[in-house]
């Protein structure tokens, strides 16, 4: 394997995710590896998990993947919510049969959040709202000890590439179909790329040694918008449009 495309959090968004594939082909990859959570949100869950089904692709399970298959539906939040209702017995098999981490060859390690955590960040810290780089002691305390020359993590979609010790390269490619977001865990913080784009990164292997490039790729992030806002969540419509969360409005 000399060039690898590295995709992650698609979320559903079919419209991306067709763009990101197409820009894939053109580089002429030898392999593509998907970190996971692949449909959850209010966009086209079933037509991207029929697309992904059809990939000879690397792929794992994210925690929304995990949560869709293994909490109560009356568990739910909005987003696993309206993906689940869509979902058949062969759709939860298949997300079933996905690991939660893969090693491929001696060199890649792939993992949804942290090696043990698929909820957990690994390259930022949150504080005051918002999320910084981690520092290498941070990144290192939860990697716990796991080792490879290659480790490529999703969950933050925030697109990084931090160099470690021993040369090691850990790679976030961002995320293909959501571009911004807020959540209350560790604290209510938001997440934020500052623009539609969708995400991607792509590994090549080049006079010895590993190249990575952060990608980001335009689509029709108006259509997708207009999909959120059609089943009643404006907070992914702006996401969608801007990259940005809408400013809470304080009372």
């Amino acid at each position: 394997m000399q060039k690898i495309a590295i995709v992650s959090d698609i979320h559903g968004n079919i419209l991306a995710l067709e763009k990101v594939v197409a820009d894939i082909e053109a580089r002429q990859v030898d392999c593509v590896f998907n970190l996971g959570d692949h449909i959850s949100g209010p966009l086209y869950p079933k037509e991207t998990l029929d697309f992904l089904r059809k990939q000879d692709w690397v792929q794992l399970l994210g925690n929304h993947d995990r949560q869709l298959i293994s909490q109560n539906p009356e568990q739910h939040g909005l987003s696993d919510r309206y993906a689940f209702s869509f979902l058949n017995d062969a759709d939860l098999d298949w997300l079933r049969s996905l690991p939660a981490s893969t090693r491929v060859t001696n060199q890649f390690f792939l993992f949804h959040g942290t090696p043990s955590r698929d909820t957990r960040y690994l390259l930022e810290t949150v504080a005051h709202g918002r999320a910084r780089l981690a520092t290498q002691a941070e990144i290192a305390q939860r990697l716990d000890g796991a080792m490879a020359q290659i480790m490529l993590c999703g969950h933050t979609h925030i697109p990084r590439v931090v160099e470690m010790a021993h040369d090691i390269l850990v790679v976030n490619p961002g995320s293909v179909g959501l571009p911004a977001y807020d959540d209350v865990t560790p604290a209510y913080h938001v997440m934020e790329t500052g623009s539609p784009h969708a995400r991607y990164a792509i590994l090549a292997y080049k006079n010895g040694s590993w190249q990575v490039e952060l990608i980001s790729v335009g689509y029709d992030a108006q259509q997708a918008a207009q999909q959120a806002r059609k089943n009643g969540r404006p907070d992914w419509e702006y996401a969608l449009l801007t990259g940005f969360m809408p400013q809470k409005k304080a009372g």
